[in-house]
């Protein structure tokens, strides 16, 4: 049997347009990401002078402008993605100008993630639905329990035509306002990198690095880092300063294993079920994620299934263990697997990208 191949005719064209409460006006994501380090950032901070505050926002800045950077190299076989944009709140009426004024035949869409739609305020709502109106298909990449935790879901929730969430269930009150012909997919957040932009390291360090954060220091884990820091010594490495700047991410490929924090809510009960974008990030970067046995998010025990993750009982430090053992033991082959894996399968774009092919 003869595959077809398609034509430039049968793909669909595609504009996305990358919603980013650090952009401003509307203009091409190659222009937002070259001057997105010299951002002036003490007017978007509520004490410029405080400079760990400023520190945390430089890192978010710079997290979510690696979104853009995926979005920017997304390739898909069913469609011609055109040269993506950036706007910010105070340059959608400009998105609509453009968007009315697109060619014939070409979709756009407006891509929004986490819970950034709460920055349109009151005007959320009229302002997708007038999208809607103008032919703009509006997706949402939503995390850390958007339907719950975000005021403005609800009234959003009907104009969105591709949610994808990892809450199982959604909030009753959003779910049923999603319209039937909504794509909803369950799937956890993911990596925000452009796939294999990390090489792969023949040969590792023998150490397992924790990537952590201050507000992620509960007893639960700082118990798990002392029983590994005592287990393992100077194999064991932990961050716990918040988080990586974008430009030091590429250099953890050193280190063979990831110990991936597991919750966005940073308490027990939340832990045993969530996890966040650390394990996705690990594998993109050539480690043995170890992660707890999680089970929201929808990926995760799939993944260790296939042995593309190694999973522990929550809170049992013996099994904790064993799965560090476990991933330092690993060979080259399966770590090649596992890198190959996330960097074919489990970045944002790549996410995305397959969401709009179904629906193109």
């Amino acid at each position: 049997m003869i595959t077809p191949t398609l034509t430039a005719c049968d793909r669909a064209r595609v504009r996305l347009c990358y919603f980013n409460q650090w952009a401003g006006a509307l203009e091409s994501a190659e222009s937002y990401l070259s001057r997105v380090r010299s951002i002036d950032l003490t007017k978007r901070v509520a004490d410029p002078n405080d400079g760990e505050l400023l520190r945390k926002a430089r890192l978010d800045c710079d997290w979510y402008a690696e979104c853009a950077r995926c979005f920017a190299a997304m390739t898909h076989l069913r469609v011609e993605f055109l040269a993506a944009q950036v706007v910010g709140a105070s340059g959608l009426a400009d998105f609509v100008q453009a968007a009315r004024a697109r060619q014939e035949g070409d979709e756009w869409c407006l891509v929004f993630m986490a819970q950034q739609p709460q920055q349109l305020g009151t005007m959320a709502e009229k302002t997708l639905a007038f999208l809607r109106r103008c032919g703009v298909r509006i997706l949402y990449y939503a995390f850390d329990e958007a339907s719950r935790r975000m005021p403005c879901f609800a009234s959003i929730a009907p104009h969105v035509d591709v949610l994808i969430h990892d809450e199982s269930p959604l909030a009753d009150a959003v779910g049923t306002r999603l319209r039937p012909d909504c794509l909803r997919i369950h799937r956890s957040w993911v990596a925000n990198l452009v796939p294999f932009a990390a090489p792969f390291c023949d040969e590792p360090e023998e150490k397992i690095l924790f990537l952590g954060s201050q507000l992620g220091l509960t007893l639960h884990r700082r118990r798990q880092i002392a029983h590994l820091q005592a287990v393992f010594k100077d194999r064991f490495v932990a961050s716990t300063d918040h988080s990586v700047s974008v430009g030091d991410r590429y250099s953890l490929n050193c280190y063979k294993v990831g110990f991936c924090p597991e919750g966005r809510m940073f308490s027990t009960p939340a832990m045993a079920k969530m996890h966040t974008d650390r394990p996705f990030w690990s594998g993109c970067l050539g480690m043995v994620p170890v992660s707890e046995d999680s089970r929201e998010g929808g990926r995760l025990d799939e993944l260790a299934r296939d042995g593309l993750i190694v999973r522990y009982a929550h809170g049992d430090l013996k099994a904790l263990t064993t799965a560090c053992e476990q991933a330092l033991a690993l060979p080259m082959t399966g770590r090649r697997k596992i890198y190959e894996h996330f960097n074919r399968r489990e970045t944002v774009g790549t996410v995305v990208a397959e969401a709009i092919a179904r629906t193109s």
